[in-house]
């Protein structure tokens, strides 16, 4: 837990000791969230107006930052990651053209609605039940501004799950998802967390949000992983068979019949020697032109996505892991926009 969330608790507990009403603690936190939630709502419908207004776009990818670190079983640095992505996506060290051509300069190929105020939300003691669906209410809120869609910063793997369900509620369907990384997080709950960022695909498959889960780059499993993979259908690709898999993987269709896909790359996703800063290191991943090959073929209407678990208190070499995960977003902003 974050120190910043280790205080909100106390602060709480402090709160009831002294014998302060839950009602009226209930209250100033709901002020909060209807605070953290009107500046979101009313960022994507400015936002969106300004798409609709510049006219020809049928999906504009819009930055929303999730900077929430807690639920991590290891490190807290994922938090601080989203104002970082966004400094590398803008850098002058490169330009704004994505590899497909798309300009991101263009408001219509990509716009931003800020950050879910998390660590505010959570310094008032709000609990992770209710700041799951915090992120949801956001998600749903950049949606409801057509054409955005949303391309989620993280943050831990947790908030995979939060913004699955809310695609998937306000799509009224299940998804198929696209998922890198090198780990399934789909333990049941890791350390006794159901929020845990090892155990967001768990919730997401029990909450019948996809349909297919297709998880390349895995090459840290455990038997667990393995028994929850096979019960609910997941398709798992390691790294140790990669080689047999590339020509399948390189060229995948997916989402017929459901409402679209959705992408969620962990940077982790990558050997370390193309990104560093990330808080769990695991040899033998993929490269970087590997996971663009994957992003660039594949073949999909992708709804939503997110990059999570870039680190950067863990970031080397002036900042590379960061540049790679902006090259990720810059990528996946050309999928998604149209």
């Amino acid at each position: 837990m974050s120190v910043i969330g280790r205080r909100g608790v106390h602060y709480l507990q402090k709160l009831k000791a002294a014998n302060i009403p839950a009602e009226l603690i209930e209250k100033g936190q709901n002020r909060v969230i209807d605070a953290s939630l009107t500046l979101i709502r009313e960022r994507a419908k400015l936002k969106g107006e300004l798409v609709r207004a510049l006219g020809g776009v049928k999906a504009s990818s819009t930055l929303l930052g999730v900077p929430l670190g807690h639920n991590s079983s290891f490190l807290q640095g994922p938090a601080f990651a989203p104002p970082r992505i966004r400094e590398a996506i803008w850098c002058g060290s490169t330009n704004s053209t994505t590899e497909e051509g798309k300009e991101l300069n263009d408001p219509r190929i990509l716009t931003d609605v800020g950050d879910v105020p998390v660590q505010e939300i959570r310094d008032c003691g709000v609990d992770d039940d209710r700041l799951m669906n915090v992120i949801s209410e956001s998600v749903k809120l950049v949606m409801e501004q057509d054409p955005l869609r949303p391309l989620v910063l993280g943050g831990d793997h947790s908030i995979s799950f939060p913004v699955v369900r809310a695609v998937s509620e306000k799509l009224g369907g299940p998804v198929d998802i696209l998922h890198l990384d090198a780990h399934p997080d789909i333990y049941h709950a890791f350390e006794g967390n159901i929020y845990s960022h090892a155990s967001s695909f768990a919730r997401i498959m029990e909450g019948g949000y996809a349909r297919r889960l297709l998880q390349v780059g895995i090459r840290s499993i455990t038997k667990e992983g393995r028994e929850q993979g096979k019960r609910f259908g997941v398709e798992q690709f390691e790294m140790r068979t990669f080689s047999r898999d590339r020509q399948l993987l390189e060229n995948l269709k997916l989402g017929e019949g459901v409402k679209g896909v959705y992408i969620s790359i962990d940077v982790d996703c990558l050997d370390p020697a193309f990104a560093p800063g990330v808080s769990h290191i695991e040899p033998g991943g993929l490269s970087f032109r590997d996971v663009l090959n994957i992003l660039h073929n594949l073949q999909a209407d992708v709804v939503a996505a997110d990059v999570v678990e870039f680190n950067p208190q863990r970031d080397t070499v002036d900042g590379m892991t960061a540049m790679v995960a902006a090259k990720l977003v810059r990528e996946l902003t050309a999928k998604i926009s149209k």
